[in-house]
């Protein structure tokens, strides 16, 4: 794949910062609209939480639905939830028009509870998402549970079988070669240090310094995610960088993967400190979670391998002799209400705070804000939600409350 130095051109229409799911979706629509995108990635295409996850391309949000409608009302809550469903079909037109290699299925996913007070409320939720957003799922009691998953530790489920995986690093490097055969030019190393106001040619717009060189664009789209740095301090002093770990293990014969995954699912639990895990397409299972909730270091990931181990026996028993072969992590963006957010903030524009639903939002969000550069409107319900920072202004974007904050979710899961 080629990739343009900085040096080689430097007047754009559109700077796109991270070429992750959010800034290349984004330059593959304005690409394929003609429009002169570059885009400016501190490592290389995909290298953060865009390759580094597991892949789970969901239905629905990190907040509940009871949470939203009262905090948001039930038409923007409607909005929201309708943009979530669309999401996994945008992913799927891109995967099937761009004819990208990354082994997406409409497998659906199985949230499990972890106690039975989770399982209770599963009710009330599946009647309210039923009448107020016309989408259904099916409620999965504890006596038919392993028709859906080889475990006896959970009081029941949900299925809703919209939800899809894929290949993350498989998706995110399709989606970079669609990009560039579009227009699109990707600069890697490229890592932003400043951007700031200015005018050239008579135009209005940024000059965006980063490393090897700059670039003038009228406009600046930032995608970084939970590797939002100091380039966009107003940015990152919203979100905050949480670090989410997998382990997969050797791959597991046939009979076993069956036993364990009848149908496939993705799988996710209940708890605020949860657990997600799905097989591969090698019959390999992939267990992750938040083990440690710093980003991603040698330390962090090293513990949080023993750490995920030792839970993924807990729920497969089965798996306990099975030897782990990969563990590593990514850092997922978080903001303090736990929702998207995708607009315009000091003329920059930004689509961020995915809470662990990335791989559709953030694909979908790129796409949305592309068509707003371009003089289109996109049905984006979340630039209108406020973006709220820490309370009193006591975060500067590095996650100091991070152990509070574990300890906090450990506390909710033993008390809700």
């Amino acid at each position: 794949m080629l990739r343009m130095k900085i040096q080689e051109r430097n007047y754009w229409l559109d700077a796109v910062i991270g070429a992750g799911f959010t800034g290349l979706s984004a330059a593959r629509t304005l690409a394929k609209k003609g429009v002169r995108v570059v885009v400016l990635e501190s490592e290389t295409i995909g290298w953060g939480a865009s390759s580094r996850n597991g892949g789970m391309v969901l239905t629905g949000m990190k907040v509940s639905v009871e949470t939203l409608a009262k905090r948001y009302g039930i038409e923007a809550t409607c909005r929201m939830y309708a943009a979530s469903l669309a999401s996994i079909d945008c992913v799927e037109q891109i995967v099937n028009d761009e004819k990208i290699d990354c082994n997406f299925s409409r497998c659906g996913h199985l949230e499990v509870a972890c106690k039975q007070s989770h399982f209770d409320a599963y009710a009330r939720s599946v009647e309210v998402i039923a009448r107020e957003f016309d989408h259904e799922l099916r409620i999965v009691p504890k006596a038919d549970l392993r028709s859906e998953i080889g475990s006896d530790i959970y009081f029941g489920g949900i299925v809703d079988e919209v939800s899809a995986g894929l290949n993350p690093a498989s998706y995110v490097a399709g989606l970079a070669r669609a990009a560039q055969k579009a227009g699109a030019c990707i600069c890697e190393g490229a890592r932003v240090e400043s951007i700031t106001r200015s005018r050239r040619l008579g135009k209005s717009g940024f000059v965006v310094k980063a490393a090897g060189g700059e670039v003038f664009a009228e406009n600046v789209f930032v995608g970084t995610s939970g590797y939002t740095g100091s380039a966009t301090p107003q940015l990152q002093r919203k979100i905050i960088p949480i670090g989410s770990f997998i382990i997969a293990t050797e791959p597991l014969g046939d009979a076993l993967a069956r036993e364990l995954s009848p149908r496939n699912r993705q799988i996710f639990d209940s708890k605020h400190y949860l657990h997600y895990y799905r097989l591969t397409p090698d019959n390999r299972m992939l267990f992750g979670g938040r083990a440690a909730f710093f980003p991603e270091t040698a330390k962090t990931i090293g513990k949080s391998a023993e750490i995920l181990h030792r839970d993924l026996v807990d729920v497969y028993p089965q798996l306990r002799d099975t030897k782990v072969e990969y563990v590593w992590g990514g850092t997922l963006d978080f903001a303090f209400d736990m929702m998207p957010h995708a607009g315009q903030m000091d003329g920059i524009y930004y689509a961020l705070g995915y809470a662990g639903h990335g791989v559709a939002m953030a694909t979908y969000l790129g796409q949305a804000i592309a068509c707003n550069l371009c003089g289109r409107q996109s049905d984006n319900p979340y630039e209108e939600i406020t973006f709220a920072g820490a309370p009193l202004g006591l975060y500067n974007g590095k996650p100091w409350f991070l152990p509070l904050a574990g300890f906090y979710h450990k506390v909710l899961d033993w008390i809700s």
